[in-house]
Formats: C-alpha cells, sequence, structure tokens
C-alpha cells in the first residue's frame, strides 16, 4: 500500500497501523480517512493478520481529531454527508480482529473514533484525554456516543461538557475503565505490542468470534444476545480442526516463568 498518512506493518501475525502526521499532531483529514478504509479493508481480509496494535507517531499527540486547517471532504448535501468515523472506526469496518490502542500525549475529539472501537486500550503517564467541541461552540455527540458504551454517563458527560476545560489524567482514566494499563511512556508502544502478540498466538477463530459476539451484544437485548452468543460459539469452535499449536503455547508458558 502506498500511504502518506499511516505507516503499516505485519509481523508475527500483528498488524501495527501508525498515525503519521506528527507534525499536525496526528489529526485526521481527508487522506487519512481514505487510507484508514484502505487499511481496514485489508486487515479484515488478510487472514494472516490475528491481532492489530494502534499507535502514532511524534511526542506531543496520539490525535487531535479532525484537521481544522484541512478538513475533510463533506457532500454539500446535509442529508447526504456520513460520519467520518466510518471510515475510521474499527468496528464500522466490521474489524474483529482485536485492536489494542496504545494512547500518549494528547488524546481530543475525533482521538475516540478509535479509543472507542479499540478491544484493549492502555495509556502512557502523560496522556490527557478531552474532547473541546462545546468550547468551540460544536455540538459533542458522535465520540461522547461512543464513549457512552465504555465507561459511565457521568463521565462521558463531563468530558463532553467541560470541553477544554479540563483533562482527564491517565489515573482517573484507569479509575473510570477508559483504559486498562497505565505503562511509562518509554515502554508504551512494547507493552502495546507484547499484549497483541499474547492475543495473535491464540486460535483466531476463537478470538474474531469473541470479539464479534461481545461488540454485537451492545445493540441486543440481554436475551437476545446470550441467544445469539450461542451461535457464535457453535461457529467459532468448528469440529475437526485443530485449534491450538501445544508447541506454541508451551513456548510462551516457559517464556512467562
Amino acid at each position: 500500500m502506498d500511504l502518506t498518512t499511516l505507516i503499516y506493518e505485519v509481523s508475527d501475525h500483528v498488524a501495527t497501523v501508525t498515525l503519521n502526521r506528527p507534525e499536525a499532531m496526528n489529526s485526521f483529514n481527508q487522506t487519512m480517512c481514505d487510507e484508514f478504509s484502505l487499511v481496514w479493508k485489508t486487515i479484515r481480509e488478510d487472514d494472516d493478520v490475528h491481532a492489530v496494535v494502534l499507535r502514532a507517531a511524534g511526542e506531543r499527540a496520539f490525535c487531535t481529531g479532525v484537521d481544522v486547517k484541512q478538513g475533510i471532504d463533506e457532500h454539500p448535501n446535509v442529508w447526504t454527508q456520513a460520519d467520518p468515523g466510518e471510515r475510521l472506526s474499527p468496528k464500522l469496518n466490521q474489524v474483529w480482529k482485536p485492536v489494542v490502542c496504545c494512547v500518549h500525549g494528547m488524546a481530543a475529539g475525533g482521538a475516540f473514533y478509535w479509543i472507542n472501537e479499540s478491544d484493549i486500550v492502555i495509556c502512557s503517564d502523560d496522556a490527557t484525554f478531552f474532547d473541546p467541541h462545546v468550547s468551540y461552540g460544536l455540538t459533542a455527540a458522535l465520540e461522547p456516543i461512543g464513549l457512552a458504551r465504555r465507561v459511565p454517563l457521568g463521565e462521558v458527560l463531563r468530558i463532553a461538557l467541560l470541553g477544554l476545560d479540563e483533562r482527564l489524567s491517565p489515573e482517573r482514566a484507569l479509575q473510570i475503565g477508559l483504559v486498562t494499563e497505565v505503562v511509562p511512556r518509554e515502554k508504551l508502544w512494547d507493552r502495546g505490542a507484547e499484549l497483541a502478540q499474547i492475543i495473535a498466538a491464540k486460535p483466531p477463530a476463537a478470538i474474531q468470534g469473541t470479539v464479534r459476539a461481545i461488540w454485537e451484544s451492545l445493540d441486543s437485548t440481554r436475551t437476545q444476545a446470550l441467544r445469539t452468543g450461542l451461535s457464535y460459539t457453535q461457529l467459532g469452535n468448528p469440529l475437526g480442526r485443530a485449534q491450538i499449536d501445544r508447541s506454541q503455547v508451551a513456548r510462551r508458558e516457559w517464556t512467562l516463568r
């Protein structure tokens, strides 16, 4: 792929996607939206990819949302306009391979498109989270709606309504469940890769079925989700197929001792 805003690499069944616009604090423009759409399609269709690490280049920011200088293409008919998340977000692109998101520096506004839809989110000790929309007189809707699936409603409203006047610290992000781990900045990428490699070593059918079953259950009632979940367990555990390479498991267990 000929990419200009992203770096895409695959090694040992793990795809690493790096936002690569550090000069613009990794804000997304139309090119990045288009390139993410291509990258997610590639990941979805490439069975050699079992897990994904999502991270960002530079020192200052993971992402500060849309590039306000360049903007993104919008159809002149308001009823034809689409949410940029339809190109940026993994689950809206039907990617059921687990995504480990590594956040450092500022994560603002549209950065939540990725944070909201990642399966494991970790951050560095210099990370801050905020949504500036209302401070600029803009309605905060898409990102907070996605965030409400991850953290308590009161926390979502606080982030959305305080805008630029308050930034969520790594410690607070951990307390409310926005992230599951805080690590020193210099260890962030290594830790993200480690988590992804552990996941990628597991049977991919079971992993992808687990991700899809859990995410799709969010759109169902409890009873419907449980009934659908039974189908996923049947599809994700085909009879007559070796699901685990015991030599890899033994090697990993020995390494962890």
